[in-house]
């Protein structure tokens, strides 16, 4: 098999994981090595994601680490084995890596935290919301660049939409709902879609109001998905370059310490629906 050119981030990710592993123990790489029999070469093709690893020398590796969190191997290994070929695919070389790699990793996880305080989440975001979104690109978009990216985020609902979905929580600030990305007749149409999908048992939507008090958070807009295991979460935030996927432990604690706290401080479900009917009802 031949090496990859670009490694996904869910492959990144694995192999972030194996050389975090390696690392704990103090081995070096050619250490490492010469425990499978391969190449330090092959190893760090393996822990930089250019090359995949089988289960037999992934739980191999775990064992010479001394890794004993049983859960956490089995699901490393359902990463290395996994074999998706799911419906991002069918936009890989036409938008960049980031859009598949966000599909993907919503694909998989076991929950999902949204805070939002300028744009309505993009699961949640109708046709016209999401094209207004994209239209105001600085250089613009090529007219089917711009559609590309449309349909892209149009096909990310299916994680809300399928069979068993996973828990998803979205924290909006009152902003958000109210600054209009379309015409009024659009902004209205998106504010009755939230409230749709709000009514669905393992949707959750919350509103952070204008009027709340001793409120000095709204800098950090964010995205929480979670892994088979907790050390396999992973945050999501938008940078000037680009979508940045982090994976540390501390960052991580921290980014779920913001979002309780946040959450704690929004309105509850019940009355977060009723400001959206609110709003909604103004247009």
């Amino acid at each position: 098999m031949g090496l990859r050119r670009e490694p996904t981030a869910r492959q990144v990710r694995l192999a972030t994981e194996l050389r975090r592993l390696r690392e704990a123990t103090g081995l070096k790489a050619r250490e490492a090595a010469a425990l499978l029999g391969v190449s330090s070469t092959q190893i760090n093709q393996i822990e930089y994601g250019y090359s995949g690893v089988s289960e037999k020398r992934l739980r191999s590796l775990a064992a010479h680490y001394s890794c004993m969190d049983e859960p956490f191997i089995d699901a490393l290994v359902a990463m290395a084995t996994d074999r998706t070929r799911g419906w991002w695919e069918e936009f890989r070389g036409r938008l960049p890596s980031a859009f598949l790699d966000l599909a993907e990793l919503e694909h998989h996880a076991t929950y999902r935290f949204d805070l939002e305080f300028l744009h309505v989440p993009g699961l949640f975001q109708t046709e016209d919301y999401a094209r207004g979104v994209f239209a105001y690109r600085v250089p613009a978009l090529p007219h089917e660049d711009l559609e590309l990216r449309v349909g892209h985020r149009m096909q990310r609902r299916a994680v809300i939409d399928r069979p068993a979905p996973a828990p998803y929580e979205a924290v909006i600030h009152e902003a958000a709902l109210r600054i209009r990305v379309g015409d009024r007749a659009a902004t209205r149409a998106q504010l009755l879609r939230i409230l749709e999908l709000s009514e669905l048992d393992h949707v959750t939507v919350r509103v952070i109001p204008f009027d709340l008090d001793n409120f000095g958070g709204a800098w950090s807009a964010m995205m929480l998905a979670g892994g088979a295991v907790p050390k396999l979460d992973t945050a999501v935030r938008d940078a000037a370059h680009g979508t940045v996927f982090i994976d540390s432990e501390a960052q991580l604690q921290a980014f779920r310490t913001l979002f309780r706290k946040v959450e704690a401080a929004s309105l509850n479900p019940e009355r977060s629906r009723d400001l959206i009917h609110h709003i909604a009802k103004e247009l």
